[in-house]
């Protein structure tokens, strides 16, 4: 890694932490200065709002909520008895990113990956490694969304009802099949996406969908940690992992 892109990936993750530390997996968050576990924040789901996007979330009962992006602002709220809390978002021209963390008696804790706003209001979860897990789910089965990388391994996702089965296919080739969960969540690991053009399908139940991609790999950012575009099929987010690679995440439109 280049000295340069290393002030970078640094720069990013201490922004994206609310100015507190690289984010820790949610499997092994603890509180800062203490071994005390605390649960970490979590966005449920969201929805349409005037000039923006409602998220809604849990986080332990009484916590302060707080959505930091890359520049360093930061929105706060705090989360009520039960931990529930809400948060609205303005949509601008360009997709956003935001590290969401909670403070609890002193201690704060990382929510896991970050989260994506999109200029029409296109809202996921952005975890490395893994698949995007699209927060505003629209009615109906259908794909949600796809993220791959440089070396050519890539994740679906979309929703389906649940406890069924959605066979995929790949520029015409089954890739295999795929369980909806109970959520009604559905995802499918394809080993290898050559780079350029594809057409995906998934059928299940009462539905088929299709969408087409373009996985050449993205180039280097350089500018900040995110760089999107709306396309015909969809928003895609190049976007900097915590380990300093870049990982291509597009949300059907």
């Amino acid at each position: 890694m280049s000295l340069q892109k290393a002030q970078i990936v640094a720069a990013v993750l201490i922004c994206l932490g609310g100015c507190q530390a690289p984010p820790p997996r949610a499997s092994s968050a603890v509180a800062e200065g203490d071994a005390g576990y605390v649960s970490p924040p979590a966005v449920l789901d969201a929805s349409p709002a005037t000039g923006g996007v409602l998220l809604r979330g849990q986080a332990p009962a009484g916590a302060e909520v707080r959505l930091a992006s890359p520049a360093g602002a930061a929105a706060t709220t705090r989360a009520d008895g039960k931990g529930r809390w809400r948060l609205q978002v303005a949509t601008g021209a360009a997709a956003q990113i935001f590290g969401l963390s909670a403070q609890d008696g002193g201690r704060r804790v990382q929510a896991e990956g970050y989260l994506l706003v999109g200029p029409r209001g296109e809202t996921a979860l952005l975890r490395a490694g893994t698949a995007a897990l699209r927060l505003d789910r629209q009615a109906g089965s259908r794909i949600a969304a796809i993220d791959f990388d440089a070396d050519g391994g890539a994740l679906l996702s979309g929703w389906a009802a649940a406890g069924t089965d959605v066979a995929l296919r790949l520029d015409g080739r089954a890739l295999g099949e795929a369980r909806a969960d109970p959520d009604g969540r559905f995802s499918f690991a394809i080993s290898r996406l050559s780079p350029g053009p594809h057409q995906i399908e998934a059928t299940g139940v009462a539905f088929t969908d299709a969408l087409g991609l373009d996985a050449t790999p993205a180039a280097p950012l350089v500018e900040g940690p995110l760089r999107s575009q709306l396309t015909g099929r969809g928003l895609r987010a190049d976007w900097l992992t915590p380990g300093g690679g870049v990982q291509s995440t597009l949300l059907a439109g």
